[in-house]
């Protein structure tokens, strides 16, 4: 039995009433920028991010007539631009933006909106951004071909770069649709590891930015070593970013994050929290917690947070994502001082630090 959103959020908001389970993040302190909302970082690729999202637009606009709102409606979906943003950035760090970075960062964020799309059909979601989904709108059949005509555009217009280009996109993007369908594979199985969670992440989540990173790199002329850091760094960034999302998917505010929330656990899908509060319970109350999850019903909400509260489990989600926004900024030493370092070193720190 799956839980509604609306179920799951209402015991949620219950045990907060009764307790703080989480608060803002504590400060880290680093040698970088100050965190701030992703899109006031952007300025020094503002207009190569403008040129990426010309070409998206460029695109799609043959369909325009045919599907005016559905086109239209995408424009909900782009909202933070982070992956074209972390490639045209690493670009720019590494000294030059090419042509080719602008169409590889319309690409990127092309196959990113496809899965936005086909994400809110597998979590039956019914707002994102602030308005209501594809599927809400069009139904699931719209939703699917829709983002399976954006996947296809994607690898059309990377096949303007050059090959190496469609191999690394291509490569990427099979390990992002790995990691959703081992996830949808695992609802369900209240046992995930650590380990499974993290193979499911580093794919769905992590594979295109480590794909960003390498890109950015790559098509400015730095050294494969240098590529490659450069893509760690990104994974790692990814990786933190997941776990903040799914942080904010049993704690955060519906208002302020603008989609639907409450979703992975309604649907038995366990992050890093529960895993590790499941780990951490005495045997019997691994297993009653184990019952009331697959039961589900309107105190699921309260008692889970309760029981991440007992274990200090949402504390240990904030410390594995902190650790590996820790490790991005680490890898970008290999870049040399500069405003766009600096901007990358801050993303890692918003990334954690987000609330929508």
């Amino acid at each position: 039995m799956t839980v509604p959103a609306a179920v799951f959020r209402a015991g949620a908001e219950e045990a907060r009433a009764v307790r703080p389970v989480m608060t803002t993040l504590p400060p880290v302190s680093y040698a970088g920028a100050v965190p701030r909302p992703a899109g006031s970082l952007f300025g020094p690729v503002t207009a190569d991010i403008e040129e990426a999202d010309r070409i998206f637009s460029a695109t799609l606009a043959a369909y325009r007539s045919p599907f005016g709102p559905l086109i239209q409606h995408l424009k909900h979906y782009r909202g933070k631009r982070l992956r074209p943003a972390l490639l045209l950035l690493t670009a720019k760090a590494c000294g030059t933006v090419a042509p080719a970075h602008h169409t590889l960062a319309a690409a990127v964020e092309m196959i990113h909106t496809a899965t936005l799309v086909h994400d809110d059909v597998l979590d039956e979601a019914e707002v994102r951004r602030h308005v209501p989904t594809v599927n809400a709108g069009w139904g699931n059949k719209v939703s699917i071909l829709l983002g399976d005509m954006l996947f296809t555009h994607a690898f059309h217009l990377t096949s303007t770069v050059d090959g190496r280009a469609c191999q690394l996109i291509g490569e990427a993007t099979n390990r992002v649709c790995a990691g959703e369908l081992r996830q949808v594979c695992e609802r369900g199985n209240l046992d995930l590891t650590e380990a499974d969670y993290f193979t499911i992440i580093e794919g769905k989540t992590a594979a295109l930015t480590e794909c960003c990173g390498r890109l950015g790199g790559l098509y400015a002329g730095v050294s494969e070593e240098v590529a490659g850091r450069l893509a760690h760094s990104a994974r790692s960034l990814g990786l933190a970013f997941q776990i903040a999302d799914d942080l904010l998917d049993l704690v955060g505010d519906e208002q302020t994050a603008g989609k639907t929330l409450g979703t992975d656990l309604g649907q038995q899908k366990l992050t890093l929290p529960v895993i590790h509060c499941l780990n951490r319970l005495p045997g019997v109350e691994a297993e009653n917690l184990r019952d009331a999850i697959r039961k589900g019903g309107p105190d699921l909400g309260g008692g889970v947070l309760a029981a991440m509260e007992k274990t200090q489990s949402l504390a240990y989600a904030r410390r594995r994502a902190e650790d590996f926004a820790r490790t991005a900024r680490q890898e970008l030493e290999c870049l040399p001082r500069s405003e766009c370092r600096s901007i990358l070193e801050a993303l890692t720190e918003w990334s954690i630090r987000r609330e929508k």
